[in-house]
């Protein structure tokens, strides 16, 4: 069976820091054709073979997409990174948002691209009013969990084998144990966002 995936919440977006893309590169929101793009770029980043039909399924033909929400990072015009603004299961969620399908093409790996195209979403969750962020991922994507905790975001545990799970990935990362992280969750949310932050 399937782990499920770990989570991690940012409890508040007030204190955003400024977005500032690196030179050489730009930011962006959806443009007609970027169907193509995000397929390209998410192939890169996670593996697969998604078309531009998968790309439309999953993202663009979902009734709570919001083109202004899709941002791509471009190099020469290119886009070679992406995050997308989600509602968090309930698509008439107003508190939780979502920080949905982060991917950079690995021939840009190592200009921190991911955490600036995830900064421009949690700004956009913020000018939207939502109170939080929520994300999901894997125990072996380090690299993305590090870019996730310098951004503010703290693990949630949904399930029993998480808090071992964290507990691991803290030492991989040369951090501190982040059972501390974990604890400090719990008195940053209301109880209703929590529950609904550890829903199905």
């Amino acid at each position: 069976m399937a782990k499920q995936q770990l989570r991690m919440i940012r409890p508040e977006l007030t204190t955003l820091p400024p977005l500032r893309i690196p030179r050489s590169y730009g930011l962006r929101t959806y443009q007609v054709g970027d169907d193509q793009h995000w397929a390209e770029i998410i192939n890169d980043s996670f593996g697969g073979q998604r078309t531009t039909e998968d790309s439309r399924r999953e993202i663009m033909n979902q009734d709570i997409f919001d083109p202004e929400g899709l941002f791509f990072v471009t190099y020469q015009g290119q886009p070679i990174g992406t995050a997308c603004a989600w509602r968090w299961h309930d698509p008439y969620e107003k508190e939780i948002g979502q920080l949905h399908m982060v991917g950079v093409h690995s021939d840009h790996s190592g200009a921190k691209l991911g955490m600036y195209v995830s900064l421009a979403v949690l700004h956009y969750l913020r000018e939207h009013e939502y109170t939080c962020a929520i994300l999901g991922t894997d125990d072996f994507r380090l690299p993305a969990i590090k870019t996730y905790l310098n951004l503010g975001f703290l693990p949630i545990c949904i399930d029993g084998d998480q808090p071992e799970r964290w507990r691991s990935i803290g030492p991989k990362l040369g951090l501190p144990p982040l059972e501390d992280k974990i604890e400090q969750i719990r008195s940053e949310l209301t109880e209703a966002v929590m529950l609904r932050a550890i829903g199905p």
